[in-house]
């Protein structure tokens, strides 16, 4: 059992490798797709994200839940919203690649953590402690000496975090998974997406059919590439605890920002560095953070568990015994469920110390 929870473990740190590693190496894709626009881009990319992940629902047979969905015009109305706000997110991510801009978008998602955090205090009215304060003080500190960089303020970093925490603080009210939640919100885009597509072609401005077989299937591919990591995602976040999920999302804004210095060779003066190096300190904060109060709810964790395996009359297994009373029973359920509900806290804990919306990054 012990060999094969390894073996479980060790494919899911593949898929999670495989899901943020895609995601990072995403801004090597969308200037193929030039001489499209971002719009246009953007476009294809909600029309035939619907059409491969529908083909994918139907191949597992997991479509119940949308019958489930129709029937909650609350979630409904929540999933209009994450769509909506995942749209500005893409669009904003497509035009800053193909613009040049992808150290600064890869900025967004590093800062991202910081904004969750902030939302979290601001309209969650949530407590933190003092790293994570301080770590969102020098996330600000950051945000300032880029504006200064710039000589404007990072707005598609900033436009890039807010809008995916948004969306990140939506997903967790709707609790969709990844495939369902991209199938229902791409449901809700295709017919403004393809509305916008069939009249660019009246127009005679769409590159669908202008530019070749290659380049209609690298349009089409935008499905795929949008499906791939959330599947290679789904399968990690199922295998690996949160706390590893969180530290691994930051692969993908290391990938594109190495790839904005070394491969599509973008400016980098000092202020530049300087502020990201205060990015960076902040998210070693909260990762400092996070870890060390994963460890401490993994002692209390142990520690309630000795406890109350030295209780008298609790069996040593915390199973209930043919010959257990029902009042030992439900006490030995209460222990359980206690347990249960803790360490779901510390995951939680870990999770939002480190910004991990438990959702795919919007790239």
């Amino acid at each position: 059992m012990a060999g094969k929870s390894r073996g479980e473990q060790r494919i899911g740190l593949l898929n999670g490798f495989a899901a943020y590693g895609m995601w990072g190496l995403v801004p090597l894709f969308w200037p193929l797709l030039k001489p499209a626009g971002a719009i246009e881009i953007l476009a294809h990319r909600m029309v035939w994200s619907l059409a491969v992940v529908g083909v994918l629902l139907v191949v597992m047979r997991r479509w119940a839940w949308a019958g489930e969905l129709l029937r909650q015009p609350r979630k409904l109305g929540l999933i209009t919203i994450a769509a909506a706000v995942i749209t500005v997110n893409w669009g904003v991510y497509i035009w800053a690649v193909n613009s040049g801009h992808v150290v600064e978008a890869s900025l967004g998602y590093f800062i991202n953590p910081l904004v969750t955090i902030a939302m979290g205090v601001l309209l969650l009215k949530e407590r933190l402690r003092p790293v994570q304060w301080a770590a969102v003080g020098v996330g600000a500190a950051a945000v300032l000496v880029l504006t200064i960089g710039y000589g404007r303020p990072p707005w598609i970093s900033l436009c890039l975090a807010f809008s995916f925490a948004t969306y990140g603080l939506v997903k967790k009210k709707v609790n969709l998974g990844g495939l369902e939640s991209l199938a229902a919100e791409s449901t809700i885009q295709f017919l403004p997406a393809l509305a916008y597509l069939l009249w660019l072609g009246s127009r005679g401005d769409a590159t669908f059919t202008a530019q070749g077989p290659g380049h209609a299937a690298l349009l089409a591919a935008t499905g795929v590439v949008t499906a791939i990591p959330l599947i290679a995602f789904g399968a990690a976040a199922i295998r690996v605890p949160l706390s590893t999920l969180g530290l691994l999302q930051y692969m993908a804004p290391v990938f594109q920002f190495l790839l904005g210095i070394f491969y599509f060779h973008e400016a980098m003066p000092a202020e530049r560095w300087a502020g990201f190096a205060l990015v960076w300190l902040a998210l070693s904060l909260l990762t400092f953070d996070a870890l060390r109060a994963a460890r401490r709810g993994a002692r209390a964790l142990r520690a309630a568990a000795a406890a109350a395996a030295a209780a008298p009359g609790f069996p040593a297994s915390g199973a209930v015994t043919p010959g257990s009373t029902g009042a030992e029973a439900t006490g030995i359920a209460v222990v359980a469920a206690g347990t249960a509900t803790e360490a779901a806290g510390i995951a939680a804990d870990t999770v939002g110390s480190t910004g991990q919306a438990g959702t795919h990054p919007a790239t």
